[in-house]
């Protein structure tokens, strides 16, 4: 039986302009993370970005610490872009049980994003993050380019994240 997470659909032509992103990337190197509450750590991150011809991206991001490999953050949701136009929105669950929509631009092979809507599980983690943005640039070289900026309660926006990737399928 093929799996029906198998990208052998027919691209629907409202992501045509997102087409860039599919398949799956893995980090060139370690990516750098840091934030004023935490210390600096390097991992490697896995993307999945697949569909199954609806006018919907499907992704799944695998975070794993550099050093000892243990599994650390999680993301799976959807994409969509508006019909005509290039406003896109993430729609995001997370494994710390923040589920958030970011919405922006795709200019070329660009996409930047900033919080729409946030909601959280009653128990979460405090600080609570409070707004997200994140930039997906597809270089020149090949290579997928991504920058997250968080601010937590109280806090300004600054850059959490920073990573490259390399396209392996």
């Amino acid at each position: 039986m093929a799996c029906p997470f198998h990208q052998s659909a027919e691209l629907n032509p409202a992501l045509l302009a997102l087409d860039w992103l599919l398949g799956v990337w893995e980090s060139d190197e370690p990516g750098e993370g840091s934030f004023s509450s935490i210390p600096p750590f390097r991992y490697n991150e896995r993307l999945h970005f697949s569909h199954v011809g609806q006018p919907v991206i499907n992704f799944m991001f695998n975070a794993f610490h550099a050093e000892n490999k243990k599994p650390m953050h999680r993301e799976c949701g959807f994409i969509r872009i508006q019909p005509g136009g290039n406003r896109v929105a993430f729609i995001i669950a997370q494994n710390s049980g923040l589920v958030e929509i970011e919405e922006g631009d795709l200019t070329g092979q660009q996409l930047t994003l900033h919080t729409h809507a946030l909601a959280r599980t009653s128990f979460a983690k405090e600080p609570h993050v409070q707004q997200i943005s994140r930039v997906f640039q597809l270089r020149p070289d090949g290579k997928l380019e991504q920058t997250v900026s968080m601010a937590m309660e109280g806090g300004p926006l600054m850059q959490h994240l920073h990573i490259t990737y390399r396209h392996s399928s």
